[in-house]
């Protein structure tokens, strides 16, 4: 018989849990607490190990031919749990003993001033046009301003197949990208459709998001983008390419709160703060688009400008830390409240933040501050790059027009921050010169 190594000391108190893997990490016996994480994670006795912290402990002991010995986080239908793993390898898999079962405190969500804003506009064009249909493709919900649009009666549609609805078209590669979706129950973009019964250039895109339950396919929400509506003020894009950006944008947004709602099975509170994450960044990019296609509403809120400042720091830092670069959020003053539209200002100083961070050498400070001026505020970001000419401080803010050979941007950002700084009374200003760095400012009223 093999002798067992020493193992690291583990929590005590607490009987293990003990279970078994084949040598192809099937989980052969279980107690009672492993088989339900097992089952919760989506998996079943004699299946293989579906909790991905305990799996890998598990490979590494099988790999090595060594008793290892771990501490795990895992994810039960609930809570997380920190466990104490202990993984025996022998001639027909490993044996394994768990300890702890410790319920551990979540992970709070990072973002929460992007991931909690969703403007008016957003609310109601994802409801206005929009249905829900059943597995089988019957629909099951639609709102009542789609069926004003269309012109339909909506107790003739409720039950009915979304066919009976929509003609659907192939598109330019004769693809219909729902059809290609369905049988792999995934999202699905820009499939043409013509609507039954109308005119006969009314023309629809129709964008679905797969919904779920119990771990099942359900159905899909549809986003439905009507061709020809008027009415939208011209931007930078045409329709088409704004809808281009914005579905992908949407699909993943989905998907990243799907994970957020742990609706496809447990997940860590962790990983699924870091899909809150992907959301909020994909909540910020559709409001970058959102502001190169359509006219500022002017909106005048009472803003926490130090918590949004921190939470656009919270945005760049990863690209910051990637590079050494530190940023420092020096001080503001008692009650900086500023009149605005908050997703606006993120926007804004992520955009100077990045900048910053961009011109900046690997391994230097870049500066955010906040100060009164009178009945305004201004928060003043500061690099130590290669400086901004005089003759260049005015062009920068054109749209395409960039600054040196640095790799990054097309030359939008500055254009468009100042156009909503502007919208809401406000500007940006800079103070540079050649090998000096450089220090913009956003000015917004106080509130």
């Amino acid at each position: 018989m093999r002798l067992s190594r020493p193992m690291a000391s583990a929590p005590s108190g607490i009987d293990p849990v003990h279970g078994r893997v084949d040598r192809q990490g099937r989980l052969t016996e279980a107690g009672p607490a492993l088989l339900r994480l097992q089952e919760e994670a989506g998996s079943r006795l004699g299946a293989p190990i579906a909790i991905p912290q305990l799996a890998a402990v598990i490979r590494s002991a099988m790999k090595l031919g060594v008793p290892l010995s771990r501490s795990v986080i895992a994810a039960s239908a609930d809570q997380d749990l920190d466990l104490w793993v202990r993984v025996e390898p022998d001639a027909d898999g490993a044996a394994l003993a768990i300890e702890g079962w410790k319920a551990r405190a979540p992970a709070p969500p990072r973002l929460t001033l992007v991931a909690s804003q969703s403007s008016p506009a957003d609310d109601v064009s994802d409801r206005a046009n929009s249905l829900t249909t059943d597995a089988e493709l019957q629909i099951v919900e639609i709102n009542d301003g789609l069926v004003a649009r269309l012109g339909k009666d909506a107790s003739s549609l409720i039950g009915r197949p979304l066919t009976r609805l929509f003609q659907l078209v192939e598109d330019g590669e004769g693809v219909m990208p729902l059809l290609s979706a369905i049988g792999s129950r995934q999202d699905f973009a820009q499939q043409l459709a013509r609507v039954r019964g109308g005119a006969d250039d009314q023309q629809v895109i129709l964008d679905g998001t797969a919904n779920s339950a119990g771990g099942k396919f359900a159905g899909y929400e549809i986003r439905v983008t009507i061709a020809g509506d008027g009415g939208e003020p011209a931007g930078m894009f045409d329709p088409v390419l704004d809808e281009a950006l914005r579905s992908p944008l949407d699909h993943i947004i989905a998907a990243a709160d799907r994970i957020v709602d742990r609706s496809e099975g447990p997940l860590r509170s962790d990983y699924a703060a870091y899909a809150g994450d992907i959301a909020a960044a994909g909540r910020h990019l559709l409001s970058v688009i959102r502001a190169m296609t359509e006219q500022e509403t002017g909106n005048g809120a009472d803003l926490d400008l130090p918590a949004i400042a921190a939470e656009a720091i919270q945005l760049v830092q990863p690209r910051a830390q990637d590079r050494g670069i530190s940023i420092e959020f020096i001080g503001a003053p008692e009650g900086a409240l500023a009149s605005g539209e908050e997703r606006g200002v993120v926007q804004i100083l992520v955009n100077l933040l990045g900048n910053a961070v961009r011109h900046s050498p690997d391994g230097a400070v870049v500066s955010l501050s906040i100060e009164r001026r009178g009945d305004m505020l201004a928060v003043t970001i500061a690099d130590s790059g290669p400086g901004i000419a005089t003759t260049d401080q005015q062009r920068i803010f054109e749209r395409y027009e960039r600054v040196g050979n640095e790799p990054g941007g097309i030359g939008l950002g500055l254009a468009i921050s100042r156009r909503l700084a502007r919208s809401m009374g406000g500007d940006i200003e800079v103070e540079s010169a050649p090998g000096e760095g450089a220090r913009f400012t956003l000015v917004l009223p106080a509130a």
